[in-house]
């Protein structure tokens, strides 16, 4: 008897263009496990829209995720791809979870206080409930596991203990998920301020490389990148720039630090960025292309966003049906 694959859930917001550093980081990760597990990956435009949007800008950005899902590599007859406002259930969920979660434990999520810093004329309630919309999508596919890194760690905490609590009160009803440590992607940091993270959110897009940046942008980019004087590529903790550069030439090319060190040893920065930059260029363009190729074939990209809701909502009607029966809501008629 085949043993039945694990549920792994994963998603991402459609709020900004999506990053070398999503991709080297989780995109391409993702594509890895499609084989070996059943993975569902979300758009996640509900929780996008925690800060203001422009509704034209989110829809083409939302369009735009899902292309780069499947450029990536994502298979939809392996994943099931979908937008999360297609499916009601997330919404209908949350609200009853939100009854089984307690103020207290929303007022130490760390991401709130953050968030509610810089975008401080919109401290709404959706961005104070956040996490709990975050606990039903991931509840709701009965999920085993969940890719996460530090700065999501929290909410899976909090989802855990929202299921240990419903579990709880009504009998084994949610699946208890763990946080998935797979194979550390690149860890790709700022191109000007390589002391943090790579952020699709940054204001400064000199910061960034974008998926789909033409190739002169993204030379120019790396061409500008922050260094520093001494002119030896050296991988150092002292050197951040230029271990960020080398993290980011050897997460494309596939080669050792010390290979790349050695390839470099007295090659000077200018010579240094060209090569990554090209190395960009290269992992890039074939991804770029694919998304071009998508652009032309609506009729696919209609039957995916279709097929990728109903068999995203079949698997969340199984759960939210069991739920509302749980909580004594009256059986619906279908």
């Amino acid at each position: 008897m085949t043993e039945e694959k694990k549920i792994i859930f994963s998603g991402m917001q459609p709020s900004g263009l999506i990053t070398l550093g999503n991709y080297l980081g989780a995109l391409n990760n993702w594509t890895k496990l499609q084989n070996d597990y059943h993975c569902l990956y979300c758009i996640v435009d509900m929780h996008a829209i925690t800060v203001r949007q422009d509704p034209i800008k989110l829809r083409k950005q939302a369009k735009e995720l899902l292309l780069q899902y499947l450029a990536v590599g994502l298979d939809p007859e392996k994943n099931i791809i979908y937008y999360q406002s297609h499916v009601p259930q997330h919404a209908e969920l949350a609200w009853i979870l939100n009854c089984y979660t307690y103020m207290g434990e929303l007022n130490r999520m760390t991401q709130f206080k953050e968030k509610s810093l810089s975008h401080a004329d919109n401290i709404n309630a959706g961005l104070f409930t956040y996490p709990v919309l975050m606990a039903a999508d991931i509840l709701l596919y009965q999920t085993d596991l969940v890719p996460v890194g530090e700065d999501q760690r929290q909410h899976l905490e909090l989802a855990r203990d929202i299921a240990n609590r419903f579990n709880g009160v009504y009998g084994e009803v949610f699946k208890i998920p763990e946080g998935y440590i797979g194979k550390v992607g690149a860890r790709v940091m700022a191109l000007q301020e390589p002391t943090k993270k790579m952020s699709k959110s940054d204001e400064n897009k000199n910061n960034t490389i974008a998926l789909l940046d033409e190739p002169n942008v993204i030379m120019n980019k790396i061409k500008r990148a922050m260094t520093d004087s001494d002119n030896e590529v050296r991988y150092s903790d002292e050197k951040p720039g230029i271990k960020n550069l080398l993290n980011i030439y050897c997460a494309v090319t596939g080669v050792s630090i010390e290979s790349a060190e050695k390839e470099f040893t007295h090659a000077g920065y200018g010579v240094f960025k060209k090569a990554v930059g090209e190395a960009v260029v290269a992992k890039l363009q074939p991804i770029q292309q694919k998304v071009k190729e998508l652009e032309k074939n609506q009729d696919y990209i209609d039957t995916v966003i279709k097929e990728g809701a109903e068999k995203a909502g079949k698997m969340a009607y199984k759960t939210l049906q069991k739920v509302q029966k749980k909580v004594g809501f009256p059986t619906r008629v279908r």
